[in-house]
């Protein structure tokens, strides 16, 4: 008979009895016509039973019939007590639910490959670059000058294909059939980019090495798939179209497949540029772009770097040559740069960086609340195995062997985990969306795509045989370890072997618990730090209105612009601004104080107007403020970390600061404040006049309104612009929100996982404590028959369990301050030895246990004693 008809048998046992009876009585019919007796004919085939299991071991796969047998059976104990199923269902689809949705992110943000050929070709070009001002500090730097990317790629020749990707941004172009202007990302790429990642265009072309060869030689673009679809519903017509961005036209001469968009995680790119479009090609000091490194096969990855970093240091040695007034210790500190190569088969960007130790630090949470889910439902089998014995022992009377019964317990559990698996498959299916929903602020959103692919579904099936493993295999090895004869008697085998289990479990659920606790409220403190430090401004009743001319105009232009924006009702004060405080620009340099050679650190740089000081509300801590007649190469206003580094904390008004050949008398100082990103130590800033000879296209507004939403002005302001177009306007309260997007993210999840958490570990102490006070309830009666008190009888019950929860909080402070180290870049001014870090969840933990324990103590102590031994 064949494999498939045997393991279709299992499924058939009714009509395969029947039809073996049948057989059997048509070989005895047979029999008795050859004239043989019937009563003899019978037992010559021996017994109906005893033939029939023959037949079926032959017909049918043993396994797979007794596998199918305990389905049900289980399946009927899972409907039996709906109450413990449904609290065990509960338990642990809440943890395989949020380590689903845990990996959906992970996967999307850190592992899914890249939609092109080979990823695992692909390498991220870095360099490692020691800070000018501490020899021991060192930063990784993403971004090259094309100069030093041009070179590095013929230097690599032969080994890599070395492309150039910029960051993909948003930016504003016009279509020259229609009149509105619009945002779209925009990324600039080589011309090699597409050939080399062997993608094929969906319409059109894409680029070649041709379109990247001459600086704005090429004025070509390539949509996205997704854009195409999105803007245009996938009009074929498009190519051939053009758009304008900034002075410069630019033609679509094609469309990228269905599933690329971009080399950024997180960010789908619109519109593809040629490098050779960017202005910033031809200078040596603009970094722009990141470098991504193709290796052929077969290539050694050290000598590669080697050659890459011999090339890049060349780069840099003769670009220092032309450095004016720097000393050359400083010059040599700055030319202690170092090349890395780093896996980018998942492409490169800002969120993974930003995100990746948070993810990391998410999973492990996740993965601890799953371990207090087993450890819980672990716990509840064992004590349904305990008041299974004689079940139990039967069967091993009867002939059931160990295995049969450790495969009862795993399918029972199984029935579990599958439950759970469905329930936790909805959970991820909506709420890892919701996280990404909450990763950026709404002006700038992270765009993920999280589909429910093979990827997703091999880990649920994993996690989910895993879990089934986790939690049942231990209650199913002691089940199966049952003896008969005690059993059967009304004895257990070893009750305290099974105490022994339940409470090492506790311990663990205690020191899991102890961690998720510890760790949420690191992130907690670390969120609270963050939303009050000392900003050095107001951001409230602030906006920002970003703006854009369509040539460069010069400062008068932009004064009459501010002095419409004044004239509005409601507007206290108008100023300018290079760029909004918090915004993530940056413009600096090494600075000489009074003709001196530059020292080893560097100074940040922002254009403001007069009134820009008054409007933010910075505090001005001596001399004055911005004059309409002060010039970029004049005066200067400093913050107080410029003069404590600079100039040993001695009066800085009147001392003359230049960088390069720009020169500056300093006539303020004014008060810290965070320039681009509050977790980063203040820097010092050199505020500079935003009125020069100079004349610019972009600015931007700062006005602080009477309003106390001043997003209810936004269009009010923005009609009062005429000259130039606002492309942008925001609060500037969104600025110093979106800098705590993370923590706030980080903050939410783990208070929630720590919730989770405490209350399985709570209902895991509840259970213990009440399956104690089950199998001690005649040991009890005696006790309180012969006068004992109920304090007495409270501390007999608890005092094993409570030594177990001690004991798993000591381990969890162990735990936890191993867990530091790794989580060290995710806390802002946060001691994790500080007695109030470990004190707070250790109260929280003792203060649920003596919750969980009370209603154990309560039946405890209401036994009555001879209820109880007539009752034996």
């Amino acid at each position: 008979m064949s494999l498939w008809s045997r393991i279709a048998n299992a499924f058939r046992g009714d009509r395969l009895s029947r039809e073996i009876d049948e057989e059997l009585q048509s070989h005895i019919a047979e029999a008795i016509e050859q004239g043989r007796d019937p009563a003899e004919a019978r037992k010559a085939f021996g017994g109906a039973l005893h033939t029939r299991e023959e037949c079926q071991d032959f017909r049918v796969l043993a396994w797979i019939d007794s596998l199918r047998a305990d389905t049900i059976f289980a399946w009927r104990q899972f409907t039996k007590h709906k109450v413990t199923s449904a609290a065990a269902v509960l338990s642990l689809a809440l943890a395989i639910g949020a380590c689903t949705s845990a990996f959906r992110l992970i996967d999307a943000i850190l592992l899914r490959p890249l939609p092109v050929a080979s990823p695992q070709q692909l390498y991220s070009v870095l360099r490692e670059v020691t800070n000018p001002a501490d020899d021991r500090q060192h930063v990784t730097s993403e971004v090259w000058a094309y100069p030093d990317f041009q070179l590095m790629r013929d230097a690599a020749k032969g080994q890599a294909e070395l492309l150039a990707v910029s960051f993909s941004l948003p930016t504003d172009l016009t279509y020259k059939s229609d009149a509105e202007v619009e945002k779209a990302y925009v990324q600039y790429v080589s011309g090699a980019m597409f050939n080399s990642f062997g993608l094929r265009p969906a319409a059109g072309r894409l680029f070649t090495e041709d379109d990247d060869s001459k600086p704005r030689a090429h004025p070509y673009g390539v949509l996205s798939y997704e854009y195409w679809k999105s803007r245009f519903g996938r009009d074929p017509q498009v190519v051939g179209r053009t758009f304008q961005m900034g002075q410069d036209f630019f033609q679509i001469v094609g469309v990228g497949p269905e599933h690329f968009t971009g080399t950024e995680t997180g960010i789908v790119t619109d519109v593809f540029l040629p490098t050779m479009m960017h202005p910033g090609v031809t200078h040596d000091d603009w970094t722009w772009f990141r470098t991504l490194a193709r290796v052929r096969p077969g290539v050694s990855m050290e000598p590669l770097r080697a050659r890459l970093d011999a090339t890049s240091r060349a780069f840099e040695r003769e670009r220092a040559k032309g450095f004016k007034g720097m000393s050359q210790e400083t010059i040599e500190r700055f030319l202690k740069q170092k090349v890395i190569l780093q896996p980018a088969a998942a492409g490169a960007s800002g969120l993974q960086e930003d995100y990746r130790m948070a993810l990391v630090a998410m999973g492990v949470l996740v993965a601890l609340v799953l371990l207090i889910a087993c450890a819980n439902v672990a716990n509840l089998m064992t004590a349904q195995a305990t008041a299974r014995a004689r079940e139990m022992a039967l069967r091993v009377s009867i002939g059931a062997g160990r295995a049969r019964l450790v495969q009862l317990v795993l399918v029972e559990s199984a029935w579990l985990a599958f439950f759970s698996a469905a329930f936790g498959a909805w959970l991820a299916w909506w709420s890892a969306p919701f996280v990404v929903s909450r990763i950026n602020p709404p002006d700038h959103p992270a765009r993920l795509n999280l589909p429910a692919d093979w990827r997703v579904l091999a880990f649920a099936v994993a996690l989910t045989a895993a879990v089934t493993l986790l939690f049942g295999l231990a209650p199913a090895l002691r089940a199966s370890n049952v003896n008969p004869v005690n059993a059967l008697r009304g004895g257990t085998s070893n009750p305290h072997a099974r105490r022994r289990l339940m409470h090492v479990l506790i311990a663990a659920q205690v020191a899991f618990c102890f961690v998720v606790l510890f760790v949420a409220g690191l992130f907690a403190a670390t969120f609270e730090h963050l939303l009050h430090r000392p900003m050095g401004f107001s951001a409230d009743r602030v906006l920002t209105l970003d703006a854009v001319s369509q040539r460069d105009q010069p400062a008068v232009f932009w004064e009459q612009a501010a002095d419409r924006l004044r004239d509005t009702p409601g507007v206290e004060a108008v100023a300018l601004a290079a760029w909004p405080l918090l915004s993530g620009n940056s413009w600096n340099g090494f600075v000489s104080v009074n003709s001196a050679p530059p020292g080893p650190s560097d100074a940040e740089f922002m254009k403001i107007s007069p009134g820009w000081i008054g409007a933010m509300k910075m505090p001005l801590l001596s001399g004055r403020d911005f004059r309409p007649d002060d010039t970029l190469a004049g005066s200067a206003i400093v913050n107080e970390t410029f003069v404590r580094l600079f100039l040993n904390g001695l009066s800085p008004l009147g001392v003359q600061i230049a960088k390069g050949s720009q020169s500056f008398r300093v006539v303020g100082v004014v008060r810290d404040a965070p320039y681009r990103d509050v977790h980063e130590d203040i820097r010092p800033v050199v505020f500079v006049p935003f009125h020069s000879a100079d004349q610019t296209r972009n600015a931007t507004f700062v006005v602080r309104t009477a309003s106390a939403n001043p997003m209810a002005m936004a269009s009010t302001l923005r009609r009062q612009v005429t000259r130039a177009r606002v492309s942008n306007i925001r609060s500037q309260m969104e600025f110093v929100q979106a800098q705590t997007v993370r923590e706030r993210l980080m903050s939410m999840l783990a208070l929630f996982f720590a919730a989770v958490a405490l209350v399985l570990a709570g209902i895991g102490l509840y259970g213990v404590l009440d399956y104690s006070v089950l199998q001690r309830r005649r040991e009890i009666g005696i006790r309180i028959a012969i006068g004992a008190r109920s304090g007495e009888i409270a501390r007999r019950v608890t005092s094993d369990v409570f030594r177990m929860v001690v004991a798993g909080a000591a381990a969890g402070v162990g735990l936890g301050m191993l867990s530091v180290r790794y989580i060290a870049t995710l806390l802002y001014q946060v001691r994790p030895t500080d007695p109030a870090m470990l004190a707070i969840p250790s109260a929280i933990i003792l203060a649920a246990a003596l919750l969980a324990a009370l209603p154990a103590v309560i039946h405890a102590v209401r036994i009555d004693p001879v209820a109880m031994l007539r009752a034996d």
